[in-house]
């Protein structure tokens, strides 16, 4: 099942939403579709055009945002004297209702990815009668838990080669659990130089992670621009260093809030940057979700991924809402 043909956006824009940020929006597709909007994962990656191919362009009003500090968005988290203090899940879930009010939407359906699953739910959660339905692939929930397992020496028994070139760029780090902290401190140094090269160790750690799935054969991460490279990996490891400030396990034992809200669960069964437990763990706590395990393949896209995601999007193009919730 192939993407729709790519498209352009017919509106777009920077919309100001406090503490001098602003975040770059678009529209496309159909202006009278159901609203729909995406989330970019990272945190920090932005978002890319073909993201609106996902969605049929006749039945859909496609929302696309990059998050603050990264993308199109100013300031971005590249400049070391961005202040990073007002960049939290808690300021994201704003931004988002600040661009829902913003274009006259009253609800619409939640679309997102890795690091874009934990603000959709922390969204969701807070805001459920805003949401219709929700479509969630590589599903993390930003648990500390989960981080341990990237960035604290879990899934580095797979890797120990590129777990120690990890560990080597900070030297000064003798246990594991200041790497993300070795990590933040060099992202924030007035020398482009060192923020350089610490993203870029950063990024080839990532891609090993990423290294074994079935369609590897490019570099994700490593091969980003660099401004952009940077920005990621700043944001990253600010929010991993905060747990995304959420109490740990908090999406999954509150997902009762979303009841009355359907949600398609997508996930890899090789995905060891996200390992499916945590999906199948919110699956069985959201009633009236529903877990699509694919099992050929991991983080990166996949044809057969890509088919489960686009049929759960026109199938819900066609469903009419059912949440009843109230904020």
């Amino acid at each position: 099942m192939d993407l729709y043909p790519p498209i352009e956006p017919y509106d777009h824009g920077m919309l100001s939403v406090g503490e001098g940020n602003r975040i770059a929006w678009e529209v496309s597709g159909n202006p009278h579709g159901k609203p729909a909007v995406l989330l970019h994962g990272g945190p920090g990656q932005g978002c890319a055009p073909r993201m609106r191919q996902a969605f049929n362009p006749a039945r859909y009003r496609i929302v696309l945002f990059d998050q603050r500090g990264c993308g199109r968005s100013t300031p971005h988290a590249s400049d070391p004297t961005t202040d990073m203090a007002a960049n939290t899940t808690s300021h994201l879930v704003q931004d988002m209702e600040a661009l829902r009010l913003y274009l006259g939407i009253e609800r619409w359906l939640v679309v997102g990815g890795s690091w874009g699953v934990t603000l959709a739910l922390a969204y969701a959660q807070r805001h459920p009668s805003r949401v219709t339905q929700m479509v969630l692939t590589d599903v993390t929930t930003s648990r500390r838990s989960e981080a341990a397992w990237l960035y604290g020496g879990g899934v580095a028994r797979l890797f120990p080669e590129a777990w120690q070139r990890f560990r080597d760029h900070v030297s000064e780090v003798n246990v594991d659990q200041d790497l993300v902290a070795a990590y933040a401190r060099r992202l924030q140094s007035p020398t482009e130089a060192v923020r350089l090269a610490a993203a870029r160790a950063w990024c080839a750690w990532e891609d090993a992670v990423l290294s074994l799935e079935p369609n590897s054969h490019y570099n994700v991460y490593s091969d980003l621009p660099e401004a952009a490279m940077i920005a990621l990996v700043r944001i990253c490891t600010h929010y991993i260093q905060h747990g995304a400030w959420l109490e740990e396990g908090a999406l999954v034992r509150d997902a009762h809030q979303l009841f009355g809200i359907a949600g398609v669960l997508i996930h890899g069964r090789h995905d060891l940057s996200c390992p499916i437990e945590t999906a199948w763990s919110l699956s069985r706590a959201w009633v009236g979700s529903r877990l699509y395990t694919i099992d050929d393949t991991g983080h990166l896209p996949s044809i057969t991924k890509r088919k489960a995601l686009l049929e759960a999007l026109d199938r819900f193009a066609e469903a009419s809402p059912t949440t009843t919730h109230s904020d």
